[in-house]
């Protein structure tokens, strides 16, 4: 794999960029594995990658039945943070907000990430009480967040309106070295350094069935054709569901539709990310100009990667109380991701009842910010065959022992 660099970008200029390679090839799946990961998202990636990276695992195959990137990690806001009230909720995002930090150069490609800082806005009394807490939390886990008052979120965010009638800002939780990344480029980044490695991704190459014996895993059947593997890993997100049961097992997840949208593209006017959860609308803007506008779930199940009017009005509405510069602002387009909800909203990073086969799902809303920490956990845990310190705390025993991570109900706040 050729790197890339400001010289080689001058080079290829001068050759009318004639020389440029594939950033990762599409090979025809061979007949075995050590591991096959499916789902090539950015989860999967980084799982495929970190295999590689820490444990010298290369004879891996990332399926995918679409195209790589085409669900949940190109269909998001890109927020990425790491301030969340249960110590291993913290612990694992933490992980993977200060690898994004890296991730470029890590990657030898640049995946734009930008720690612009992360506003969470206390709307209501409630909130306030809360983000204080959390700041306290975060104290104690080593992440440095603070709350700060209405007059220092009006400094940081100058085209708010904090005295809103129905919504006023009180305050907010502020974590200055959150931001955001490009979705697309995290997939491609691993994807390429997962190629280079010689590891295979499948594209177009749906499973069909997991075969097994003995109550252990032994591969795969897929419209390409059936493969044989040592271990596998599903990371599928909103579809997991669907590949546990090929696999013999029930999840605790439901899988719903969460929106999105970008208005039109303006000149640079937000330079932070703002969260405001009282109304479930989040803004940040990108740095095309346009404003990446988050709504909320669906309040039934499905499998849809579209949006709907309910959720544009419900949420446009609420934003253009707290930021009236945007009111004018036409819509650009919109998109729905499949999420995957447990009950406590925190994941699943778990061994499964089926020998060697293991799962990663239950981000919800929040699976963009964990990538890079989901697939060091999730490798380590594949690799070893039992989960390190980051996933062990999220493993499926949980809900029968009752021991959620329950950060919906105690930080207030499902992502």
């Amino acid at each position: 794999m050729k790197r890339y660099s400001a010289f080689a970008v001058a080079r290829e200029a001068m050759r009318y960029h004639a020389g440029w390679e594939r950033a990762w090839t599409s090979p025809a799946p061979k007949s075995h594995y050590d591991v096959i990961v499916v789902g090539a998202g950015g989860h999967g990636l980084a799982t495929a990658y970190y295999l590689g990276k820490r444990f010298g695992i290369r004879n891996v195959a990332v399926i995918e039945k679409g195209w790589l990137g085409g669900g949940n990690t190109g269909r998001n806001t890109t927020i990425i943070r790491s301030n969340y009230l249960q110590d291993p909720s913290a612990a694992i995002y933490e992980k993977s907000r200060s690898l994004y930090e890296d991730l470029s150069q890590d990657l030898n490609y640049n995946v734009m990430f930008s720690p612009r800082g992360v506003l969470m806005l206390a709307q209501t009394e409630h909130e306030v009480r809360g983000w204080k807490r959390t700041a306290h939390a975060n104290a104690l886990q080593g992440i440095p967040t603070e709350y700060i008052g209405p007059q220092r979120v009006k400094e940081l965010c100058p085209i708010m309106n904090i005295d809103g009638p129905r919504y006023p800002v009180l305050g907010a939780l502020w974590q200055p070295r959150g931001g955001t990344a490009r979705h697309d480029a995290v997939a491609w980044g691993y994807a390429r350094a997962c190629s280079a490695m010689g590891m295979d991704i499948l594209q177009q190459s749906e499973v069909t069935a997991i075969r097994q014996k003995a109550g252990q895993v032994t591969g795969v059947e897929t419209t390409k054709g059936a493969i044989t593997c040592g271990k596998l890993a599903i990371v599928v997100a909103g579809h997991s569901g669907v590949l546990a049961d090929m696999a013999g097992f029930r999840l605790p997840i439901e899988s719903v539709a969460l929106q999105a949208m970008v208005s039109e593209p303006i000149k640079p006017v937000i330079d932070v990310v703002v969260m405001a959860n009282t109304v479930h609308g989040y803004l940040s803007q990108s740095d095309k100009g346009e404003l990446v506008i988050g709504g909320g779930a669906d309040g039934f199940n499905n499998y849809t990667q579209r949006g709907s009017f309910h959720h544009i009005e419900e949420t446009v509405r609420a934003l253009c109380e707290t930021f009236p510069i945007i009111t004018r602002l036409k819509m650009l387009r919109q998109w729905g991701g499949i999420v995957d909800m447990t009950g406590d909203r925190s994941p699943i990073l778990s061994k499964t009842p089926l020998g060697n086969c293991f799962i990663n799902c239950g981000w919800g809303t929040g699976g963009f910010k964990a990538i890079p920490g989901s697939g060091w956990a999730m490798a380590e845990l594949v690799a070893r065959g039992e989960p390190g310190p980051l996933a062990a705390p999220f493993g499926l025993d949980r809900f029968r022992e009752g021991r959620f991570i329950d950060e919906s109900v105690a930080a207030g706040v499902a992502h």
